[in-house]
C-alpha cells in the first residue's frame, strides 16, 4: 500500500513556521528580554487581531513593533496619540487637489493603511479618535465618502499605553479594549537582560539603525498568510473547546467581577491558543495552550466590582482563581 502524498499547501505550511521562528531570532538582535511580547504580537498576526501593550516607557515597546516590520518585511507607520488628534489623521480624509480648472476631491490614505500600525500612546486621545480603529480593527476596512477601502494584508494595530501616568489620559472603553485579541505587559528587565542591553549600547548600538543592528528580513507577508491558513486547520476537540467555555463562564460567576468574559472572549482565547499550538508545531491545541494564552487573551476583558478594586483585590488575581476552579479535560 503507497502512502498518501502530502497536500502542496503542507511545505509552505512547514515553511512558514520556520520563517516565523527565525523572526525571533532577528528581533532579539535589537530587543532584549522581550520574548514574550514578540511571541504575543506574533500570536495575533496569525489570528487576524491586534495586541495592547502595556509598559513604562523605555520598554522598548516602539523598538519592538519596527524590529518586527523589518525582519518580516512589511511596511510600518507610527502614530503618536495626543488630545487633539483627530479621526481623519489616523484613517485619512478628503482633501482637494489640483490647481482652478481641474479641482477635485479625493481621498488621501491616513497611516491605518499599512501592515503594522503602532498607536502610540493609544489612551492620550478622546474617545471619538480612539473609535476611528474600530472599523479598521474589526473588519480591515475603511469607509469615507461613501466608499469602502480595504486595508493591505497583513494588518496589525499595536497600541501602546503607560501604566502609570493617568493625568491627561482617556481610558479605553470597554467595547474597544475588547477588539483587541491580547494585552501583553512589557516588564521591566531583570539584571541580566539591562547589563546586555548596557553593553550593546557601550558597543555602539543605535535603535533608528535597525540594518545597522543586523535586523535583516527572513520572513514576508506570504508566510504570514500561509501560517494563517495552516492556523485555520489546527484541530479543536470537544473538550478543549468546553474548557474555554468553562472558564469564560467562571468569570461570570465570580463575585469580584461586574464584568465576566463574553463569547467573544471565549472565542478570541480559542484563536489565540491555536496560532500558539501551530507555533509550537502541533495541529491540536492542548489544555496547556489554553492556559498559556488565557491571561493574556481574558484579563483585559474583565472589569472589577468598585467594593473589590477598595479592597485592593487584582484581576489577573481573580481570573487564576477562576481558571482553577475550571477541572482541566484529559
Amino acid at each position: 500500500m503507497t502512502e498518501p502524498s502530502p497536500s502542496p499547501a503542507a511545505p509552505l505550511a512547514d515553511e512558514a513556521r520556520a520563517a516565523l521562528a527565525a523572526v525571533r531570532t532577528e528581533v532579539a538582535k535589537a530587543v532584549v528580554g522581550q520574548d514574550a511580547a514578540v511571541s504575543g504580537l506574533l500570536v495575533a498576526l496569525l489570528s487576524r487581531g491586534h495586541v495592547l501593550m502595556e509598559g513604562v516607557p523605555g520598554v522598548a515597546k516602539t523598538l519592538l513593533v519596527r524590529s518586527l516590520a523589518a525582519a518580516l518585511d512589511v511596511d510600518s507607520r507610527r502614530v503618536q496619540f495626543t488630545p487633539d488628534l483627530m479621526p481623519g489623521d489616523i484613517t485619512g480624509s478628503m482633501v482637494i487637489e489640483g490647481g482652478d480648472a481641474t479641482r477635485e476631491l479625493s481621498f488621501r490614505e491616513g497611516p491605518v493603511f499599512t501592515n503594522l500600525l503602532l498607536a502610540d500612546e493609544i489612551n492620550r486621545t478622546p474617545p471619538k479618535t480612539q473609535s476611528a480603529l474600530l472599523e479598521a480593527m474589526e473588519e480591515g476596512q475603511v469607509s469615507a465618502d461613501g466608499r469602502t477601502r480595504r486595508l493591505p494584508r497583513p494588518f496589525l494595530v499595536a497600541a501602546t499605553q503607560n501604566p502609570v501616568e493617568y493625568e491627561g489620559t482617556y481610558p479605553l472603553p470597554e467595547a474597544q479594549l475588547d477588539r483587541f485579541l491580547l494585552k501583553l505587559h512589557l516588564p521591566l528587565p531583570d539584571r541580566g537582560d539591562e547589563v546586555a542591553i548596557m553593553r550593546r549600547h557601550a558597543d555602539g548600538f543605535d535603535p533608528r539603525d535597525l540594518r545597522g543592528a543586523g535586523v535583516t528580513a527572513v520572513a514576508g507577508p506570504q508566510h504570514v498568510e500561509a501560517g494563517i491558513r495552516a492556523v485555520g486547520d489546527v484541530r479543536v476537540s470537544d473538550e478543549v473547546a468546553g474548557y474555554v467555555v468553562d472558564i469564560a463562564r467562571a468569570t461570570r460567576q465570580a463575585p469580584s467581577l461586574s464584568l465576566g468574559v463574553s463569547p467573544r472572549g471565549a472565542t478570541a482565547l480559542l484563536r489565540s491558543a491555536r496560532a500558539w499550538a501551530w507555533l509550537n508545531g502541533r495541529d491540536f491545541v492542548t489544555p496547556d495552550d489554553v492556559k498559556a494564552l488565557a491571561h493574556a487573551s481574558l484579563a483585559h476583558r474583565l472589569a472589577l466590582r468598585p467594593e473589590a478594586e477598595l479592597d485592593g483585590v487584582d484581576v489577573a488575581q481573580v481570573l487564576a482563581t477562576a481558571i482553577g476552579s475550571v477541572a482541566v479535560p484529559r
